[in-house]
């Protein structure tokens, strides 16, 4: 058992000779009640250091997961943005085919969207121990908020993925013959990657704007 955590019992002791009138009870009433304030303010030196020894720790901690989450999301960025620019040539690819179902060669397509992981258990750590509540509440809130759009950005790739699947989903069957029938599936996935392009487009924002603020947040605390 940590040390930190066993309970503090604080023993008054009656006196060790008879009380003689009131000036040797306000005495030792005195007497007790100095003791007592000596004992809590140790006891809350203790706790004061404990906490704050926490703090530090998962700020260092907090501190050293931001820093390395920031550093790869250039390579992200480029990566949105070059998808994006994959998808308005697919989408120039099919207008193609829709026009052209019959046409024996088309253009290259391609969609290849990934999902980036960032690292975030220093975060659930310092909620799970407490620290945040010991930390000033603007700081706890500056780390929150980061957290919070990194995971803003997590759900908003992951549907993009699961948009991606949709759209490339009818390329695994194409069997159809009838150039009626292809060029209204050719059109069906045009409409699906123009809502990829539209999820892109958030990602984008979203990882630009977290790659703002954390650089926002190392600038301002550079250790």
């Amino acid at each position: 058992m940590n040390l930190d955590e066993v309970p503090t019992v604080i023993d008054v002791h009656p006196p060790h000779e008879p009380i003689h009138g009131w000036r040797d009870f306000f005495l030792h009433l005195t007497t007790i009640t100095i003791g007592l304030l000596i004992a809590l303010s140790l006891e809350g030196c203790v706790e004061w250091q404990h906490h704050r020894h926490l703090v530090h720790e998962a700020e260092a901690s907090l501190h050293k997961e931001i820093q390395s989450n920031e550093s790869g999301l250039a390579g992200v960025i480029a990566d949105v943005q070059n998808q994006q620019s994959i998808l308005k040539q697919d989408v120039v690819v099919l207008d193609q085919m829709i026009k052209d179902p019959e046409a024996k060669t088309h253009q290259h397509m391609s969609v290849n969207f990934h999902i980036v992981g960032f690292d975030s258990v220093s975060w659930k750590t310092a909620q799970t121990t407490g620290a945040l509540s010991y930390m000033p509440y603007d700081r706890a809130q500056e780390y929150a908020a980061l957290y919070s759009l990194q995971d803003d950005f997590d759900v908003a790739q992951k549907q993009a993925v699961r948009d991606a699947i949709v759209s490339i989903g009818p390329f695994l069957n194409e069997d159809v013959t009838d150039p009626v029938a292809a060029a209204k599936q050719y059109q069906s996935i045009k409409e699906r990657l123009e809502v990829l392009q539209g999820q892109l487009v958030l990602v984008d924002s979203l990882v630009t704007g977290l790659d703002a603020e954390y650089k926002k947040f190392l600038t301002a605390h550079p250790d």
